[in-house]
């Protein structure tokens, strides 16, 4: 943010099942942005709503109640859902809560709404007790995606590789 801005504010609320268009949606225009970059190992340069695997894990996502959207008069402008690790990152030694995915709209509107959902991420972790919130990331390319959660007060952990693809984990312990 440039000096003299003023921070955009987003209202974040539950996700459902009816979001999931929406949600999808997102993750097309973060597609269309990454290949516009020519950075395209995160999620290759196929639109999720063209993929029934990821519509349906969208789907799955916005069933397990987990999900929470921002939004900024009446656009939603990201998505967060929270849960539990999946499989392919090592296991954690002690209570935490998962973001398993995240992605934020492009449109000026949409400036800060990946900050406010990690931050209600965070607060979620709180309310629940649990003493960490880890999340993984693509951290192939340039880094810039690392580097964003790294400015967003997470910590890298672990790396691991799924097929070629290469991943971080990153870490903020609470309290």
């Amino acid at each position: 943010m440039t000096a003299g801005t003023t921070p955009i504010t987003h209202t974040i609320r539950p996700g459902s099942i009816a979001d999931v268009d929406t949600v999808v949606a997102l993750f097309d225009e973060a597609v269309r942005w990454l290949v516009g970059q020519d950075r395209t190992g995160q999620w290759g340069t196929d639109s999720f709503s063209g993929s029934p695997k990821r519509v349906e894990q969208v789907r799955t996502w916005a069933a397990g109640g987990g999900m929470w959207l921002a939004e900024n008069d009446g656009l939603t402008t990201g998505s967060v859902t929270l849960g539990e690790a999946p499989d392919y990152v090592p296991p954690t030694d002690v209570p935490e809560l998962y973001v398993a995915a995240l992605v934020g709209g492009r449109e000026p509107a949409a400036r800060g709404a990946g900050r406010q959902l990690l931050a209600h991420a965070r607060a979620e972790a709180e309310r629940l007790g649990v003493e960490r919130v880890r999340v993984d990331c693509y951290a192939g390319d340039d880094g810039a995606l690392v580097q964003f959660y790294v400015s967003a007060g997470f910590t890298p952990t672990d790396t691991f590789l799924v097929g070629d693809w290469p991943g971080q984990v990153l870490e903020q312990r609470l309290g």
